[in-house]
C-alpha cells in the first residue's frame, strides 16, 4: 500500500508566494508518509485577471516553475503531480494549462494540456468564466506508467464529462488524479457527486486536490479536497484553506473491487 495527498491551497498572483506554500504543504504531506503528492490547477499562480498568467509562462522544458518541480520531487524523494502551470501555447496572448509529472528523481515523466476549457456564466450568480480567452486547449489524454498502478490526469472542467475518462479505463487506469479549482458555487453543487461518481464508474482510486478559500483577485474556490476508493468511498477530506489530505492506495483492494464487481468487463458500448 501507498500513501498519496492532494495539497490543497489558495493561490495568489504573486508566483514565488505560491511555490513557498506548496513546498510547505509538500513537505507535510511527505512526513505523513506520502510517496505520491498532488498540486491543485494553478498552483503556481491565481492572477488579477486572467492575462497575468500570460505573463508567467514558461517555454516547455525550462522557468522557475518547472524548476520547482523537479527539484522539490527529488528533495523530499516523492513523485509530483504539478497541478496546472502556464506554459507557452501556439496562438498569442494565450498559454496551455499544463500538468506536469516528476518521479521521486525529479524526472518529468509525462505532460497533460487540459481539454475542456471553462467558457459558462455560473447559475443565479454574476460569474462568467471565458478560460477560452487566454488558454489554448490540449488535444490528448494521459495515463501512465507508476509504482502505484496505472494513473491518469484529468483538470477540473474535463471532470463534467464521463466519455473523457472511458477510454482511460480501457488503458488500465487505476487512479485518477483531476487538479481543480472548483468555484464555491458549482463546488457546492457537484464536486463530490462528480468525483465519486468516476471513482464509482471506472472502478478506480480519484485523488482531487482543489484550490479552496478566497483569493486576491475576488474569486472564491470550494476546498474539499479529497481521496476516494474504487467503491466511491471518501477516505479524507480537507474542507477549507490550505493544508492536505492523505490516504492509502491499496492495489489489492482495487483488484479484489474488480473482481467481485467486473463492470468494466460488463461494457456493450465504447468510447474510443
Amino acid at each position: 500500500m501507498t500513501i498519496c495527498a492532494a495539497i490543497q491551497m489558495a493561490s495568489g498572483p504573486q508566483v514565488s508566494a505560491n511555490l513557498l506554500e506548496a513546498e510547505k504543504q509538500i513537505a507535510e504531506a511527505v512526513k505523513a508518509g506520502a510517496k505520491l503528492v498532488a498540486l491543485p490547477e494553478n498552483f503556481a499562480i491565481m492572477g488579477m485577471n486572467e492575462y497575468d498568467k500570460v505573463k508567467v509562462s514558461e517555454q516547455d522544458g525550462t522557468g522557475p516553475i518547472q524548476d520547482f518541480l523537479a527539484a522539490t520531487a527529488k528533495k523530499y524523494g516523492v513523485w509530483v503531480i504539478g497541478g496546472t502551470m502556464p506554459m507557452q501555447a501556439t496562438a498569442p496572448n494565450k498559454v496551455r494549462a499544463a500538468c506536469l509529472i516528476y518521479n521521486e528523481q525529479g524526472d518529468r515523466v509525462a505532460r497533460y494540456d487540459k481539454v475542456h476549457l471553462f467558457d459558462v456564466s455560473v447559475p443565479d450568480t454574476a460569474e462568467e468564466y471565458r478560460e477560452s480567452d487566454s488558454v489554448e486547449a490540449g488535444d490528448a489524454s494521459c495515463v501512465i506508467d507508476t509504482p502505484f498502478g496505472r494513473l491518469g490526469v484529468a483538470v477540473c472542467y474535463d471532470l463534467r464529462f464521463p466519455e473523457f475518462f472511458r477510454p482511460m479505463a480501457r488503458q488500465g487506469l487505476d487512479i485518477l488524479v483531476i487538479p481543480s479549482a472548483f468555484t464555491a458555487k458549482t463546488g457546492a453543487a457537484h464536486w463530490e457527486v462528480l468525483l465519486r461518481a468516476r471513482a464509482i464508474e471506472n472502478l478506480c482510486y480519484v485523488i482531487a486536490p482543489n484550490q479552496g478559500g478566497f483569493h486576491m483577485n475576488g474569486r472564491q474556490t470550494y476546498g474539499h479536497s479529497m481521496v476516494i476508493d474504487p467503491w466511491g468511498v471518501v477516505l479524507d477530506c480537507y474542507k477549507t484553506g490550505p493544508g492536505f489530505v492523505s490516504a492509502e492506495i491499496d492495489k489489492s483492494r482495487l483488484e479484489k473491487t474488480r473482481l467481485s464487481f467486473p463492470v468494466l468487463e460488463h461494457r456493450r458500448f465504447f468510447c474510443e
